[in-house]
C-alpha cells in the first residue's frame, strides 16, 4: 500500500526524519513517538501537505499527485482555524475539496455531536469542540487510508467510543485503512490494530 525509500525531511537544517525503507501493507496502523518525534511530519508529507526528498508512494501514486489527495485524508492533532468562521464552514469547504455529499456531512455531524455547535464561530469553541471538527474533516469524501494524528486527545470518553465504532465500520464495511498516531505507548483494546510503528531517533521502525 505505501512504499517509503530514502525519505528525509528538515528544517532549516535540522533533520527531523530519515528513513531509507519503509514498506506498509493495508489494515489500521498504530504510530508512537514522543511529542517532536517526527510524527506529524510523516503524515503530512503522506497528505501532500509537506514536502520532503526521497520517494514516497500510496498505491504507486505521489502524495503531490491529485488523484492521490482524494485517497488520502489528514486529521490535525491540534488544528487551528481561523476564529472568524464557523466549524461547519470549514467542513463546507474540506467537503467541497474532497467531494464529499452534504448528506455525508451532516450524518459525520450528527455522529460526533458537533451539529450541536457547528454553526457557531470557531472563536468561542474549546479544545474538544475543535478536535472533532478536525476528525470529521477526516473522514470526508471516499478516502482508502485516513490519518488521524493524536485522534483520542482533547474529547470525551463518548466521543472516543463514537471514533472506535466509525474506524471500525469503516474498515470492515468499505476496506479503508487508518494511520493513528499518539505519544502514549498503549495501543487502544477496543481496535484490531495490524501493525505497531515506533518514531523515535529519526527514524520509523516496526514493531
Amino acid at each position: 500500500m505505501l512504499e517509503v525509500k530514502n525519505y528525509l525531511k528538515k528544517y532549516n537544517q535540522h533533520l527531523v526524519l530519515d528513513i531509507p525503507e519503509l514498506s506498509i501493507v493495508e489494515g489500521i496502523h498504530w504510530f508512537v513517538g514522543k511529542n517532536g518525534s517526527g510524527k506529524s511530519t510523516f503524515f503530512k508529507s503522506l497528505a501532500g501537505i509537506t514536502p520532503f526528498e526521497g520517494k514516497m508512494l500510496f498505491r504507486g501514486l505521489l502524495p503531490s499527485q491529485k488523484e492521490c489527495k482524494f485517497l488520502v485524508n489528514y486529521s490535525e492533532a491540534e488544528p487551528k482555524y481561523p476564529d472568524f468562521v464557523s466549524g461547519k464552514d470549514i467542513l463546507k469547504f474540506i467537503a467541497y475539496a474532497k467531494k464529499a455529499s452534504v448528506r455525508q456531512m451532516e450524518e459525520l455531524a450528527e455522529h460526533f455531536g458537533i451539529n450541536e455547535y457547528w454553526e457557531q464561530k470557531i472563536g468561542s469553541y474549546s479544545s474538544g469542540m475543535l478536535k472533532k471538527i478536525t476528525l470529521v474533516s477526516g473522514f470526508l469524501g471516499n478516502p482508502t487510508l485516513i490519518i488521524l494524528d493524536e485522534p483520542f486527545i482533547l474529547i470525551d470518553a463518548a466521543s472516543i467510543e463514537k471514533l472506535y465504532n466509525k474506524i471500525s465500520e469503516l474498515r470492515e464495511s468499505h476496506n479503508v485503512n487508518f494511520f493513528l498516531s499518539s505519544h502514549q505507548d498503549l495501543v487502544p483494546s477496543k481496535l484490531h490494530v495490524d501493525g505497531l510503528y515506533f518514531v523515535d531517533n529519526k527514524i520509523i521502525v516496526k514493531k
